[in-house]
C-alpha cells in the first residue's frame, strides 16, 4: 500500500521547478532590460556629443516600442505552440547585435533605425516568457513566479546604472564612453542566445529532471486549471482580443507604461541636474530607486499570492504613484529628500506588475491567453512609445519638468481608475481560478 508520507509535496515540487526555471529567465530579462534601458544612461553624454534635442532622444527611445509591437502576439503564440527555447535564442542573438549597432550611430535617423530594429529583435520576449511561466506554475504560485521574473527589470536598472557609469569613463580606440555602453552590453545577449537551447526546458512533459510522480502532479494541476477555465466558456483567439476585460487590461498597461517609461528614461538626467554630480556618479546614484522597486515587487507578489487578491494589488500602487511622484517637483527639496521621494515613487510605480500579469490567464484557454498576453503587451509597448515622445516634446517646447511629472502622474491615476472599474468583473474569475486556497477567492 503506498505510503502517503512518501507522496510528493507540492511545495517541494514547486520549489524544485522554481530553482530550475526562474534563474535562467531572470538572467535573460536582466540582459534584455539592460540593453533596452542603457540609452537612459548613455543620454548623459550621448545627446551632447551628437547634438540631439530632448525631442530627438524621446523619439529614438520610444521608437523601440514601435518595432516591439510587431511580433508581440505572434511571439506569444509561437511559444505556446512550439515552445520557448529556440524562439528565445533567436531573440537574444538578434537583440545583442542590434544593441551593438546603436553604439555606432551618428545621426538622428541612424538612432531611430537602430532603436526600431532593437525593438523588432526583442519583440515577443516578454509575453513569450509570461506564457512559458504559465505552463510551469499553477495559479496559486503564479504571482510569485511572475515577480521573480519581472524584478529583473528594476535589478537591471539598479546594476545597469553603476555599470554604465563605469563604461561612460572609457575612451578606448578614441571612441567616447557612451558608445562602449552599447557595444559592451550587447555581447552577453549573444552569448546567452547561443546557450539558451541547451539550458531551457520547453514544457513539463519534457523535464527529465522531474521525477515521474512530480511531473504527473504538475500536469494534473495544470489540467485541472484548464478545466476550470473551460467552465467559463471557450474563447477563440479573436474573441479573446475583443473581450472587454482584455481591452481594459490593455488600457491599464498602456497608461501605466507611459508613466513608467517617462519616469525611468529621464531619471538619470533628473539626478544629474539636481545633484551636480558627474555623469558616471549620476548613473550610479540613479540605480537606488530601482533597488527599492525590487522590494516593492517581492512584497506585492507575496501579499497577492498569500491573500489570493489581485486587483487591489494592481490599483493601489498605481494610485499611490500618482500622488507621490508630484512631490518630487517641490523646488525647495534638498537632493537627499528628492532622492527619497524618487525612491518612494519607484516603490509605488513598480509594485503593480507581478499581480497584473496574472490577470490575463485567469479565464482564457492556452492559445487565447497567449494571444491576450501578447495583445496586452502590445499596448504596454504603445505606452512605451507615447511616454518618451510626449516627455521629449514637452521639454523641447520649453515646458518645465513639473509639467512632465503631472502628466505622468495623471496616467498612473487613470490606469488605477480602470483597474477599479473592472474589479467586480474580475472577482468571479479569480474565484473560479482558485485552486486549493479559499483565500484566493478574495479580491
Amino acid at each position: 500500500m503506498p505510503d502517503p508520507a512518501a507522496a510528493p509535496s507540492p511545495a517541494r515540487i514547486m520549489k524544485k521547478i522554481a530553482w530550475r526555471i526562474l534563474p535562467l529567465v531572470f538572467l535573460l530579462y536582466v540582459v534584455a532590460f539592460i540593453d533596452r534601458a542603457n540609452v537612459a544612461y548613455a543620454k548623459l553624454t550621448m545627446t551632447v556629443d551628437l547634438g540631439f534635442s530632448e525631442a530627438v532622444f524621446g523619439l529614438g527611445a520610444g521608437i523601440f516600442f514601435i518595432g516591439y509591437l510587431l511580433l508581440e502576439v505572434p511571439g506569444a503564440l509561437i511559444v505556446q505552440k512550439w515552445g520557448a527555447r529556440w524562439w528565445m535564442a533567436r531573440i537574444l542573438v538578434s537583440w545583442g547585435i542590434c544593441t551593438i549597432l546603436v553604439g555606432f550611430v551618428n545621426t538622428p535617423n541612424q538612432f531611430y533605425v537602430t532603436r526600431f530594429l532593437l525593438g523588432v529583435a526583442e519583440a515577443g520576449f516578454f509575453p513569450g516568457v509570461i506564457v512559458y511561466l504559465n505552463e510551469w506554475f499553477p495559479n496559486q504560485y503564479r504571482a510569485r513566479a511572475m515577480a521573480k521574473f519581472i524584478i529583473a527589470s528594476p535589478i537591471a536598472l539598479t546594476i545597469g546604472g553603476p555599470f554604465a557609469g563605469a563604461l561612460l569613463q572609457l575612451d578606448w580606440f578614441g571612441m567616447p564612453g557612451w558608445r562602449w555602453v552599447f557595444i559592451v552590453e550587447g555581447v552577453p545577449a549573444i552569448v546567452l542566445g547561443l546557450l539558451t537551447p541547451f539550458l531551457m526546458t520547453d514544457r513539463p512533459r519534457d523535464a527529465a529532471w522531474l521525477k515521474g510522480e512530480e511531473r504527473d502532479w504538475l500536469l494534473n494541476e495544470l489540467e485541472a486549471e484548464k478545466r476550470r477555465k473551460a467552465a467559463h466558456g471557450h474563447f477563440s483567439i479573436w474573441q479573446a482580443l475583443r473581450h472587454r476585460t482584455v481591452l481594459s487590461l490593455a488600457a491599464i498597461t498602456f497608461l501605466a507604461n507611459i508613466g513608467i517609461q517617462g519616469f525611468f528614461l529621464w531619471l538619470p538626467t533628473t539626478v544629474q541636474k539636481a545633484s551636480g554630480l558627474p555623469a558616471y556618479m549620476s548613473a550610479f546614484v540613479s540605480g537606488l530607486p530601482f533597488a527599492v522597486a525590487v522590494a516593492a515587487m517581492l512584497l506585492s507578489s507575496w501579499s497577492s499570492d498569500r491573500t489570493g487578491e489581485r486587483c487591489l494589488h494592481v490599483a493601489i500602487p498605481l494610485m499611490a504613484a500618482a500622488f507621490i511622484f508630484p512631490i518630487t517637483t517641490i523646488s525647495t527639496l534638498s537632493f537627499g529628500w528628492l532622492l527619497f521621494w524618487l525612491c518612494l515613487s519607484s516603490f509605488a510605480i513598480y509594485g503593480f506588475g507581478p499581480p497584473f500579469w496574472t490577470l490575463p490567464t485567469l479565464t482564457l484557454g492556452e492559445s487565447a491567453a497567449a494571444a491576450a498576453i501578447g495583445f496586452v503587451n502590445c499596448f504596454s509597448g504603445l505606452g512605451g512609445f507615447v511616454g518618451p515622445v510626449v516627455v521629449g516634446s514637452l521639454l523641447t517646447a520649453g515646458y518645465p519638468f513639473s509639467t512632465v511629472v503631472f502628466f505622468l502622474s495623471a496616467c498612473f491615476l487613470a490606469s488605477s481608475a480602470v483597474v477599479f472599474s473592472i474589479r467586480r468583473r474580475i472577482v468571479g474569475h479569480v474565484k473560479d481560478a482558485a485552486l486549493a486556497s479559499p483565500a484566493a477567492a478574495r479580491t
